[in-house]
């Protein structure tokens, strides 16, 4: 594990903390965004950022982080140029994790080697992989860790437990607990077996553990404090910036940061 993220959830864990951990389509709504919506999101108290490389076929994502993606791709979006953004971000004082979550295509297509180098020379502390499956992941895992990156994989309520176990062993950065089956979005209500899940993945493994996809509301928030090491929203944020895109002056950055920063407040309040 990178030794910003490492930090983050030790010194989570031993101040009994959640941390809030919002998520960023890169290139939405335009790439020269990312730099000051990333240092908004510092600011309002995030502990870490997962970051979406934009994908024309993405498998888990709902129409919001969907349509977000196609916008970023239309408007220019690439890897290089998201990295880049990203450097201009850790110029300019992000000091938060990020982590980038990247459909195994892309890898692929970049070479693994060379794209995990690539995110690390950035500043990127790590990688989220949504779609690569149990059976392919050693390697991978091991290829992005010589170079300094975290890997994350996700597990699903309907994994068994034997599987469970599996891939939290393969986790270096976080698991990544997805508290529904589907697609992203935005839900009324989480799944009541959600404290059972959390519970079981605890005996299974001491890696820490964060929730997301359907988050987007504060009492949802407020329900897995102490619950998971982190809790992760996404379609809630990206809603909003589109939203935001509709204003005649829009204020990207500041929509974020208070809407960040109330959900934040959630997992500090006593």
């Amino acid at each position: 594990m990178s030794h910003r993220l490492a930090e983050c959830f030790q010194n989570a864990r031993r101040e009994k903390r959640t941390i809030f951990c919002p998520f960023l389509t890169a290139g939405y709504p335009r790439l020269e965004f990312l730099p000051p919506l990333l240092l908004a999101l510092q600011e309002s108290g995030a502990g870490c950022v997962e970051m979406g490389f934009p994908f024309s076929d993405p498998i888990a994502d709902g129409p919001v982080i969907q349509e977000s993606y196609r916008v970023a791709l239309e408007r220019g979006a690439t890897v290089e140029k998201i990295l880049g953004a990203v450097r201009r971000a850790r110029d300019g004082g992000l000091r938060i994790p990020l982590l980038a979550m990247a459909s195994f295509s892309i890898l692929f297509r970049y070479g693994t080697e060379d794209f995990a180098g690539a995110c690390a020379n950035a500043g990127v502390d790590g990688l989220i992989l949504p779609d690569l499956p149990l059976e392919e992941a050693p390697p991978v895992v091991r290829t992005i860790g010589i170079r300094g990156l975290a890997a994350s994989l996700l597990i699903a309520p309907g994994t068994d437990c034997a599987r469970r176990a599996r891939i939290a062993e393969l986790c270096t950065g976080f698991v990544y607990y997805l508290s529904v089956s589907g697609i992203t979005g935005e839900r009324s209500a989480l799944p009541p077996d959600i404290v059972s899940n959390l519970a079981q993945l605890r005996k299974l493994t001491d890696r820490p553990v964060c929730v997301g996809f359907g988050i987007s509301q504060p009492r949802q928030v407020r329900g897995l404090k102490g619950l998971a090491d982190g809790v992760i929203v996404g379609s809630a944020i990206i809603r909003r910036l589109t939203e935001e895109s509709a204003r005649p002056a829009p204020n990207y950055a500041q929509t974020v940061r208070e809407f960040s920063a109330a959900l934040a407040a959630e997992l500090r309040e006593a």
